[in-house]
This record gives C-alpha cells, structure tokens and sequence, in this order.
C-alpha cells in the first residue's frame, strides 16, 4: 500500500498584505501583564497562537508587526491575563493630521 503525501500549510506574515492600513484599532501590550514577558521565558502564547495573520512574533514578550495586523482583537479576546487592549488608532496619531498639514 502506498502511503499519501499530506500537504499542510500555515499563514505567514504578511501573505494577505500590509493589512495594517485600514486598521482602525491597534493591540496594545502590556508587559506587566504579559505572563510570557513577566515570566521572562517563552510561556502562554495564546496571543501567538490565535493571530490569525502569523503577525506576532513568539518569544518571551510577544511582539506585535503593526504592518501586518489588521486590528481584528483575538489576540486581545484570548490573552488571559488581559494584557493585550485594543486601542483607538486615532489615539496614537494615525488619524491626526501633522503640524501645519491641511485638510484637501
């Protein structure tokens, strides 16, 4: 009996583009409560786990690719020690304009 290939696959970063530009919240991580960063090793990782776009690096800390994450609030939904908040993008100057720039 012949054996099967199997064929697997998973998302990698930025395959479905810089999805970051039409984000209108962005993850926000708090390393005080980070469990990975707090333990200062590689532990829990839901956040890495759930990122539907592969755009959060492991690690102890997870890092975040702005470029890539379009903003869809797993990654803060599964944290379990409430580490990670959605936060407005125009709170972090994404929508205001710069000094002296105008509108038209």
């Amino acid at each position: 009996m012949a054996q099967r290939e199997i064929s697997m696959s998973k998302p990698a970063v930025g395959e479905a583009g810089a999805t970051g530009q039409w984000r209108n919240k962005r993850p926000v991580m708090d390393a005080a409560l980070c469990l990975a960063a707090k333990a200062g090793r590689v532990t829990c990782q839901f956040c890495w786990v759930y990122c539907p776009d592969g755009c959060i690096a492991q690690g102890a800390g997870p890092v975040i690719d702005l470029t890539y994450c379009k903003g869809c609030g797993i990654c803060a939904e599964e944290c379990p020690a409430d580490a990670i908040q959605m936060v407005p993008e125009a709170l972090h100057g994404a929508c205001e304009l710069a000094e002296g720039e105008e509108v038209g």
